[in-house]
């Protein structure tokens, strides 16, 4: 199952994020890809407030995760672009962040190729003159329950 928008501002980015919100839990592992100022860390900002989260939401380029206790669920924030190898997550003890309760985003999945776990959503943002070009891709059948209840 896929979904595809074309998002004309960020204010669309935002709202597409709150529309995803509302048919999040856990567990779910989302990858997020895209260039360099894509969208990507614009639309999990939307979600994770979207979610609950009332405070900032800090960027985890250089802390690689920031995690977020909401009602629902642990939302876990994964930004891989400065990984250097994917051995690396071993260290910070990566497989202890994905469990039952936890919603993970991944932003650059394929720096963690081999230990991040399959995704359920593949959410890709692509530049455009007037916009973003958004693409849902299910991978599950968690992910297709999830798509189907998406309303976007």
């Amino acid at each position: 199952m896929i979904v595809e928008r074309f998002l004309a501002a960020e204010e669309d980015t935002l709202n597409v994020a709150k529309q995803c919100a509302k048919a999040m839990s856990a567990p779910l592992v989302i990858y997020l890809e895209g260039d360099l100022g894509a969208g990507k860390t614009t639309l999990s900002r939307g979600l994770i407030q979207a979610m609950g989260h009332s405070g900032a939401v800090k960027s985890p380029t250089y802390t690689l995760v920031e995690t977020y206790q909401l009602p629902i669920a642990t939302l876990h924030h994964f930004d891989l672009y400065r990984l250097a190898d994917p051995e690396e997550l071993e260290y910070m003890g990566i497989r202890d962040y994905f469990d039952d309760r936890s919603i993970s985003l991944i932003e650059w999945p394929i720096r963690g190729a081999g230990i991040v776990p399959d995704a359920d959503i593949n959410i890709t943002l692509g530049h455009r003159l007037d916009g973003r070009d958004l693409k849902i891709t299910a991978l599950s059948p968690r992910g297709e329950q999830w798509l189907d209840a998406v309303d976007i």
